[in-house]
């Protein structure tokens, strides 16, 4: 795992941009064996969004898709949020057609059932058995879990961020892994001084 550089999120809010990823690291046991189980320091995947003055991250989480303020999960989880940069330079990349198809995602229920066809393949005999997936096409009006939402969004702004590998079976790690995003730094939070503890 890389080095960690930790900002405070007051300092580092404007250098945020639409549609860059945000990974979020174990916040417990339970979530620890998560990241375990997909080969990496992550356990889910977000992006960011600019909506007028206020920076949002829209998700895919186990209630379904949303979209809330940073501000708020940094503050519940500082030092947990990782911020990786999407490579739009050397690649044609649509910022605000990956940020607009994330949005698409609010309201929808969450893809059960292919993050557990994603957590099947982690399974030795299964593994054996199975030919890698390459199609991303292939289900993608099932609803979508975390890291499939992101990588479909960034698809559809122009750039596959995880080459041979499709996105039903992209996890976390494997977007953090892609050579199409950079790592920025890691959301801390600094108490203000008039703020309630």
């Amino acid at each position: 795992m890389l080095d960690s550089i930790r900002l405070n999120y007051d300092e580092v809010r404007p250098l945020v941009c639409n549609a860059d990823l945000l990974l979020f690291r174990p916040r417990g046991l339970i979530w620890r064996a998560v990241a375990v189980a997909g080969r990496s320091e992550y356990t889910h995947a977000a992006m960011a969004g600019w909506w007028n003055d206020r920076l949002m991250c829209v998700e895919m989480t186990d209630g379904g898709g949303r979209a809330q303020r940073l501000s708020n999960l940094v503050r519940r989880w500082p030092g947990v949020i990782d911020v990786y940069r999407a490579n739009a330079v050397r690649r044609r990349f649509s910022r605000m057609r990956a940020l607009r198809a994330m949005i698409g995602i609010t309201g929808r229920r969450y893809g059960w059932a292919n993050l557990f066809r994603a957590a099947l393949l982690h399974l030795p005999a299964v593994r054996f058995l199975v030919q890698p997936e390459t199609n991303d096409l292939e289900m993608s009006a099932r609803p979508p879990f975390c890291s499939q939402a992101v990588a479909m969004a960034c698809r559809a702004g122009g750039v596959d961020p995880v080459p041979n590998l499709a996105d039903r079976i992209t996890e976390p790690g494997d977007l953090g892994r892609s050579s199409f995003f950079e790592y920025r730094f890691t959301l801390t939070w600094e108490k203000k001084p008039c703020e309630k503890p």
